[in-house]
């Protein structure tokens, strides 16, 4: 029997993990060679409670193990974390560690993996934004450094490994695993009524979308919480001027506000202007399957999230992506994709956006996005063994 701990931290983490569950269990029941699989939580996400919500959306069991680190600076919960996991992975003594994606808790168990000398595999391995003022990006370059098994979304993140001289023997092409949730969940977000995630979700006055009417011509949707666009108030403030006066003369834009922007629409005294705003809603950050149900709707979505960037190149959803670079080039147009770079610069986002307004979806899949990784993935590391 082979023991697999994989480990999840923060929330985009566990979109990432289901599938892997699932196809854990389709093999241990067509397979000789039993996986023995431990679920482990870091805690490492600000809202426990939000943590829970996606597990059970999602059909993820409760995890084995919950180190509970919870907040604190990249050095505390890095520090914690493997604290905290070296006694675990001395008690349970996996065969594999695998960790997913490039949030604080990839890495710190990824260093103490390799310190107790368990073979590490890496789900989403590859990615590469080039810019080193983002904590994902180290921890994306500690991660696959020292990785055994690099299980790679695309063939340009593979290409990225070859060229940082991993040997081939290390990589494996499996696909994009957010897909495989993407295609499992489609027929229940599709099924939710985009006036009663609204109503359910909204804070401030009543919604005042024309009575909501307007929805039936086409909406936005707009996601943000990335420190380079929300923590200053002479970059947050033109872009609420932006939305409040152009995006909104449009279309309905429909907002998902995160904690960290929220607390910055206050300090800065942008929150009033943007409740006041008639064709622009803000809602409270939404589950997994009601933030699906907006994008297969939507006509255009701002984001600065990767996986968002994903999931829209699949749904065909136009996408005005605020970030100046990212570590997923295979969503943009000049690969394919739906996705756009426009940074954050009000003069750049309004000819994009102007632009945008003209097109129509297009849904893109990239090769192996076919919602299949999983299985793949676990195959790779059998193979492996």
């Amino acid at each position: 029997m082979m023991k697999i701990l994989s480990v999840v931290g923060a929330r985009p983490n566990f979109m990432k993990i289901a599938p892997f569950v699932r196809a854990i269990k389709a093999h241990n029941r067509n397979s000789r060679l039993a996986i023995d699989h431990l679920l482990l939580h870091t805690g490492q996400h600000y809202d426990d409670k939000m943590s829970r919500s996606f597990f059970q959306a999602l059909g993820i069991p409760e995890a084995d193990i919950n180190l509970g680190i919870g907040s604190g600076t990249h050095a505390e919960q890095v520090g914690q974390t493997m604290i905290a996991f070296e006694k675990v992975v001395r008690d349970r003594k996996p065969d594999w560690i695998v960790v997913v994606g490039d949030v604080n808790a990839t890495c710190a168990c990824s260093i103490t993996a390799k310190k107790e000398n368990v073979r590490l595999a890496h789900i989403e391995a590859g990615l590469r934004s080039g810019d080193m003022t983002m904590p994902e990006e180290v921890n994306r370059l500690v991660t696959d450094r020292l990785s055994d098994l690099l299980l790679t979304p695309d063939r340009l993140s593979s290409e990225n490994l070859r060229c940082e001289g991993v040997p081939e023997e290390k990589i494996r092409f499996v696909g994009n695993i957010m897909i495989d949730t993407l295609e499992a969940n489609l027929e229940k977000a599709a099924a939710l009524e985009i006036r009663g995630i609204i109503h359910g979700n909204h804070f401030g006055p009543p919604p005042q979308i024309q009575t909501m009417d307007g929805l039936d011509d086409g909406f936005a949707v707009l996601t943000l919480h990335r420190p380079s666009n929300v923590d200053e108030k002479g970059i947050l403030g033109p872009i609420v001027e932006f939305l409040v006066h152009e995006v909104t003369a449009e279309m309905p834009l429909l907002w998902t506000v995160h904690p960290r922007t929220a607390n910055r629409l206050k300090e800065f005294d942008l929150l009033e202007k943007a409740v006041k705003c008639r064709n622009l809603v803000l809602l409270r950050p939404l589950g997994y399957h009601q933030m699906l149900r907006l994008n297969l709707e939507a006509r255009m979505m701002l984001t600065d999230s990767g996986g968002l960037q994903e999931e829209c190149c699949v749904l065909g959803t136009p996408c005005l992506t605020m970030r100046w670079n990212t570590e997923r080039p295979i969503t943009l147009k000049e690969n394919g994709g739906a996705s756009v770079l426009v940074g954050n610069e009000i003069n750049r986002l309004r000819d994009v956006f102007r632009d945008t307004l003209r097109e129509s979806r297009q849904p893109v899949r990239p090769e192996l996005w076919d919602g299949k990784s999983a299985p793949r993935i676990v195959k790779a590391i059998v193979e492996a063994a």
